[in-house]
């Protein structure tokens, strides 16, 4: 027999006897609960009614709330009868009662009244004493049974305790030391089960097993092979396109997802040098110029926009070198690399879909905040009629808020031009001066109210760069503006301009409070605010400047020394005619 069988059927038999056990001692704890609950309840309710109406009998013609007591007992005895004879004591009972209640002085009522309520007592006293020998039945019954069916039970886990471990663990210990065997490389040993269930075929697999195990223990193939499997498996199951090549740039692995959106068979990819095969397919070309370009550094990660999954995807690509440091050596090998392309579409959708929406609501919201603007002006000249100083306080207030409106408004624009990749650059030579005087006037009434001094000095011989005016002029406006946010009051402003082998450096220096070093690298990044920093802001200007600078092939950065204030540098393109 199987051990399968035998299990299932040793083990059905004693579940099936557990259950009937537990359904009889079930039956009869219903049943003992059944016979409890009648001699608890209605029986003794009964006897309580009946020594509540004694008690209210002992001074009923004094007192009007002892029949009133009486009454109450007497229509809850009378909604409880479930004896046989209770009904006629009970209607009994409240003849005498009515009698009583007309002519409360007569001692024959009364009298006759404690013999009903004795008799309603009688009645109920025998009806618990009855039920209470069928719970008692009820109980010695349940215990014959239950014993009966626990005692077969307990044989049936007594014989199986017996034969079936034994049947199951001399198998298996046989064969666990076995197993130690060939752990401790001894392939040639095997096991010999003469009998018919799964341990004779567990047998037959396990020689199977002990047999190769012997033919490659020698070349110590199976590690090799299983490793490698385990590593094709990995990365055919990934989510990710990956393509890995040696030292010689040829392939030697790609996943389905690389397959798929690369377009060329596997066959035709494996084992060949990759430039070849970038030679007639522009996504290959594309993932392995950084690869051929020297100039580029390794592990950089770029974004790269591919058709796949029948619609235009984004894959984040990362190209890591495989190094090795071989046994007994110093110095690593290099012998590879792997080129990995992150899926990122439903995150740049979700980004362009939000990058669409703050355009859209910003470009509305400038209108009527415009609006709200001339209308403050409007105001302020008085046209409509005379302020009172508290209205001027006021207007004062919407007129600052509504700037601060503007300006935020016009953040997320620029924003969403650079999050949009449409943002236009016009580069022309342009004057410097005028664009640093249009940048002090726009902040001048912010530094008259701190009464901040700001000095402009511009090397001489310099007077104009290659730029966009208007978006370095918002460029220069914003650092400008930050500098008079956090310097102190009564102090100065410098802005330096000078030339810096081919470019033109400008630089803003404050002696505000300056900027702790561990932010220095994060000041540039959208939306980030020094933390426990109370002045205004979104976070965008520095982010926004960056860009801006950025697209005109310029570069920008801080210097800070914390507590003694900061300087911000940007550099611009000097004219071909003046790089000699």
């Amino acid at each position: 027999m199987k051990i399968k069988t035998k299990l299932t059927f040793g083990v059905g038999l004693l579940f099936l006897m557990i259950l009937a056990l537990v359904i009889i001692s079930g039956w009869y704890v219903n049943q003992l609960r059944k016979d409890t609950n009648n001699i608890l309840v209605a029986n003794y309710n009964t006897l309580q009614y009946s020594r509540n109406m004694l008690l209210s009998l002992e001074d009923i013609n004094l007192n009007n709330r002892n029949i009133e007591i009486f009454q109450k007992n007497l229509d809850l005895q009378q909604a409880n009868v479930t004896e046989i004879g209770e009904i006629e004591i009970t209607n009994l009972l409240v003849k005498h009662f009515n009698l009583l209640k007309e002519n409360s002085k007569d001692s024959a009522i009364l009298s006759t009244i404690r013999k009903d309520i004795s008799e309603l007592m009688r009645l109920n006293m025998e009806a618990i004493d009855r039920k209470s020998n069928i719970a008692d039945s009820t109980a010695e019954n349940a215990i014959i049974m239950i014993s009966l069916t626990g005692t077969l039970c307990f044989l049936i886990a007594f014989i199986l305790l017996v034969n079936l471990p034994s049947n199951i663990a001399n198998p298996i210990k046989e064969l666990t030391d076995s197993i130690k065997e060939i752990a401790g490389q001894n392939y040639k040993k095997r096991v010999h089960f003469a009998s018919h269930s799964e341990f004779g075929d567990l047998a037959t697999s396990f020689n199977t097993m002990a047999e190769k195990l012997e033919e490659y223990s020698e070349s110590k193939l199976d590690k090799i092979i299983k490793g490698k499997k385990r590593i094709e498996t990995l990365i055919d199951n990934m989510h990710d396109p990956v393509i890995g090549i040696d030292e010689m740039n040829k392939v030697l692995f790609v996943n389905n997802e690389a397959v798929k959106i690369s377009g060329v068979n596997r066959s035709d990819l494996i084992d060949q040098p990759i430039q070849e095969i970038a030679l007639t397919n522009d996504l290959i070309k594309d993932l392995i110029k950084d690869i051929n370009n020297p100039e580029n550094i390794n592990n950089t990660t770029k974004t790269l926009k591919i058709f796949a999954d029948n619609k235009e995807s984004y894959f984040e690509k990362e190209i890591i070198d495989i190094n090795i440091i071989p046994t007994g050596e110093q110095t690593t090998n290099f012998i590879g690399k792997v080129i990995l392309l992150r899926n990122i579409t439903p995150f740049k959708e979700l980004d362009m879909a939000k990058t669409n929406f703050i355009g859209t609501v910003s470009h509305e919201f400038k209108t009527p905040i415009s609006s709200i603007e001339m209308s403050v002006r409007l105001l302020k000249n008085e046209r409509i009629g005379k302020l009172n100083e508290e209205q001027k306080e006021l207007i004062i207030g919407i007129e600052e808020d509504t700037s601060r409106l503007l300006k935020i408004t016009g953040e997320l624009l620029n924003m969403t031009q650079v999050e949009s990749g449409s943002i236009q650059i016009n580069q022309s030579l342009d004057e410097i001066r005028p664009m640093l005087e249009y940048a002090v006037h726009a902040n001048k009434s912010a530094a008259e109210q701190k009464q901040i001094l700001i000095n402009i000095d511009i090397q001489d011989g310099i007077s104009s760069v290659i730029m966009d005016s208007e978006k370095t002029a918002w460029v220069l406006t914003n650092l400008l503006s930050n500098a008079i946010r956090y310097s102190h009051e009564n102090s100065s402003i410098k802005i330096d301009v000078h030339r810096k082998n081919d470019k033109i450096l400008f630089s803003i220096s404050d002696t505000g409070q300056g900027i702790q070093t561990e932010y220095l690298d994060k000041i540039f990044e959208r939306y980030f605010r020094i933390p426990g920093t109370k002045k205004d802001g979104t976070g965008l200007g520095l982010s926004i400047s960056k860009e801006f600078i950025e697209a005109q092939g310029g570069e920008i950065w801080v210097e800070s020394d914390f507590g003694a204030g900061s300087t911000f540098y940007f550099t611009l393109n000097l004219p071909r005619e003046n790089y000699l």
